[in-house]
């Protein structure tokens, strides 16, 4: 089974920190989210992924190198989630690929989505859910996808209004029709299947955790509900998730009299000078906290 991550965007809401790094390469708990997502996809079944790649794209190489069965997919120029896809239709078969964001932290099933989708029989299946900050995917009564961009105010009471997961199924042969080496977006795609009589069928999880990375303040807020044992921890994050509120990597400096308060998270090689104080944050890896700086509600980044 085969596998895209979608990460080639400038995550421009999260400035100036993607100046640094690529949003999937964002550590959550210290490790990139990025690793994170290649793990759980791995282990849902899948051998093989391809991860596309524009912003920054020499980290993104260095991130992934060792890892087996990944192609890194780099994009001379912005082609969207459509072309992105479009692009990497040669490494495809003819099964369905399982298609994610790269910016997403989730307890959804892969496998499960994946069952799903094969079962179902339809062109694409996409994972919803009901977030109203979102929504605007239109499904009808049997589970349908019948339109996008509505909003919730405007259904009607045989339909459901859902946001859409970042998450979904594709069957390789629709991507044919999106003209090569051009900008799109995979949403434009997915009504000219509606319009041609295609199918497109909604899966809804339960009992779920879901947040995108889309801004600073959801990054924050993904640390503060771990480590506050609020959302589900990943099983590549449990021991680092131990000591929480307040986790550091094992190589991380920590001077003399150093207060940490509510919740902390520190990574690789950081080094926090003595008397500092540090409340709902988060340092990346190598980052210098001087002595006696007082630090709240912020991502330290060098």
């Amino acid at each position: 089974m085969k596998a895209m991550i979608l990460a080639a965007g400038l995550g421009t809401r999260l400035r100036p920190y993607t100046l640094k790094r690529p949003k999937p390469l964002f550590p959550v708990l210290t490790k990139p989210l990025l690793h994170l997502t290649i793990s759980r996809i791995k282990q849902a079944g899948f051998t093989a992924i391809v991860i596309n790649s524009y912003h920054l794209p020499d980290l993104m190489e260095k991130a992934i190198q060792g890892e087996p069965g990944i192609v890194l997919q780099k994009e001379e120029k912005i082609l969207g989630t459509g072309g992105g896809l479009r692009m990497a239709l040669p490494h495809f078969e003819q099964d369905p690929v399982l298609v994610v964001n790269g910016d997403i932290y989730h307890s959804i099933d892969y496998s499960e989505v994946y069952r799903s989708h094969c079962a179902a029989k339809a062109d694409v299946t996409l994972v919803l859910h009901d977030y109203p900050r979102f929504n605007d995917v239109v499904v009808d009564e049997i589970g349908r996808v019948t339109g996008f961009k509505r909003k919730a105010e405007k259904s009607t009471s045989k339909e459901k209004i859902l946001a859409f997961t970042g998450i979904h199924v594709i069957n390789p042969e629709v991507l044919l029709a999106i003209p090569e080496n051009t900008t799109s977006c995979i949403i434009d795609c997915y009504l000219k299947i509606l319009q041609q009589g295609g199918s497109i069928r909604a899966y809804l999880p339960n009992d779920h955790f879901w947040t995108d990375m889309g801004t600073p303040a959801d990054y924050l807020k993904l640390h503060a509900d771990l480590l506050g044992r609020k959302v589900p921890v990943y099983r590549e994050l449990v021991k680092t998730a131990a000591g929480a509120p307040f986790v550091a990597a094992e190589n991380a400096a920590i001077g003399k009299n150093v207060k940490l308060l509510d919740w902390v998270c520190i990574g690789q090689g950081a080094r926090i000078g003595a008397g500092a104080s540090l409340e709902r944050t988060v340092v990346w890896d190598g980052a210098f906290v001087p002595a006696q700086s007082i630090i709240k509600d912020a991502i330290v980044t060098f």
